[in-house]
């Protein structure tokens, strides 16, 4: 395995065609009729998220934020986003689920595929975007080991990352593993291959630092779906000491994803699954 580094976790995607910037964050919502505005604001979420400009640019055009259902008036807790454009690729060659690239490849730069921090968020310049700063992500030794040589025998290639905090308390992460062809991710999260399958849609096989029991995360509304990107989604449960972790893998042709979130008191709805929803968009 060539263990390639990402020195610059802070560095921004190269810029391509551009669209307005995502609504402005707010204060998470309270927990009561949480199911039914989850699916009103995340019904708007692909909206918002929504491919448009002949693929190239994320945005909303053309519409005001109080004629989107569940962006009206009410603040839900989503960030704020640098605008959001797709990684460009290297000319003559295809994005990675064209039909003519068979081996589902993603032939842009790693780094233009990480989303970038929300406006008013602190990098987080400790991070390591190596494959040792993935395993240290494992709070257990043996784990740690069982999923270096998993992912090694998978053919692992490059490892980027980025990671803030931002005034809400929340610590994110964001790692991207490149593999040699999107066969091995797919093998990683095949339920039916119990040995290899590193996101079981039971319960977590590799337990994250600092958390003790993680159940499937359902909290997803079925329409935060992007097409081309599996997701399997936890969440520490109750009790869970004075912070909480919710962790989610995305799995999009030859990448496999892991985003992070820890925060004392415990990791609100939105912020969680806006990360992981625009970071499929971008994988996607």
């Amino acid at each position: 395995m060539t263990d390639q580094t990402t020195p610059d976790n802070d560095g921004q995607a190269p810029a391509a065609d551009v669209v307005p910037p995502l609504p402005a964050p707010a204060p998470a919502p309270v927990k009561d009729r949480r199911v039914l505005r989850a699916v009103l604001r995340w019904g708007a979420a692909v909206v918002v998220f929504a491919v448009v400009g002949g693929g190239v640019a994320f945005g909303v055009t053309g519409v005001e934020r109080t004629e989107l259902p569940g962006l009206a008036t009410e603040p839900d807790g989503r960030w704020t986003y640098p605008t959001l454009t797709r990684a460009p690729l290297p000319k003559g060659l295809p994005g990675p689920f064209a039909e003519s690239n068979k081996a589902g490849v993603h032939y842009a730069d790693l780094r233009a595929l990480l989303l970038p921090a929300p406006t008013g968020a602190t990098p987080d310049r400790a991070l390591r975007a190596t494959a040792d700063g993935f395993y240290a992500e494992y709070g257990d030794k043996g784990e740690r080991e069982e999923l270096r040589l998993k992912l090694v025998d998978h053919g692992l290639r490059d490892v980027a990352a980025r990671g803030w905090s931002t005034p809400d308390g929340i610590r994110t992460r964001v790692y991207l593993l490149r593999f040699a062809a999107a066969a091995a991710v797919d093998d990683l999260f095949a339920d039916d291959n119990v040995s290899d399958s590193i996101a079981p849609s039971t319960a977590v096989r590799y337990r994250p630092r600092d958390t003790s029991m993680n159940l499937f995360d359902d909290s997803f509304p079925d329409n935060a779906a992007v097409d081309h990107v599996q997701r399997y989604a936890y969440a520490e449960a109750e009790p869970y000491g004075a912070e909480q972790t919710r962790h989610a893998y995305l799995a999009a042709g030859d990448v496999l994803a892991l985003v992070v979130q820890a925060r004392k008191g415990g990791v609100a709805d939105v912020p969680f699954q806006q990360t992981v929803v625009v970071q499929s968009q971008l994988l996607g």
